[in-house]
């Protein structure tokens, strides 16, 4: 007897094994993509304009602290769209920087520096909106602010 008359004749027992083997492991490769596709992440919610964002953290808060938050930033609107604005052109800039031909390390630090500095002038009027909103708020409305997850890209215990 050779070789492939034993491999073809042999016992049906093997080639069941080797037939339940087969079907267990493409179910297994089944499961796993139905798995993937089930817990595929989110899109993201995000959105860079801070007018939205605000909405949604006022909509976490009680009413009364709502309408608190949402009265500072309305105060503000036009300041606010303003150094937002500029904040996104500075960003544009340094893209802009980045893309000329011949490149310009100078141009480039130069549109960083502008990009800092209208970061620094949106964050101040952004944190002295809510600095002020926080003020009015009840203790349980800054108790919500304080526990908001918007933004937060990982936990701090302190």
């Amino acid at each position: 007897m050779s070789v492939a008359q034993a491999i073809f004749t042999s016992d049906r027992n093997g080639s069941r094994w080797l037939l339940l083997g087969s079907l267990a492991l493409n179910l297994f490769f089944i499961g796993v993509a139905i798995a993937m596709a089930i817990r595929a992440p989110a899109p993201s919610t995000w959105d860079p304009d801070v007018f939205v964002r605000v909405e949604r953290l006022a909509a976490t808060l009680p009413p009364p602290d709502a309408t608190i938050l949402r009265g500072e930033m309305a105060a503000h609107h036009d300041d606010i769209a303003r150094v937002q604005d500029a904040y996104g052109d500075a960003r544009s800039d340094i893209r802009v920087a980045l893309r000329q031909k011949p490149f310009s390390a100078e141009g480039l630090r130069a549109a960083m520096a502008k990009t800092q500095d209208e970061r620094q002038a949106y964050y101040e009027l952004i944190h002295n909106v809510f600095a002020d909103a926080a003020a009015k708020m009840s203790p349980a409305g800054r108790l919500a602010l304080a526990n908001s997850p918007h933004g937060r890209k990982h936990s701090h215990k302190r």
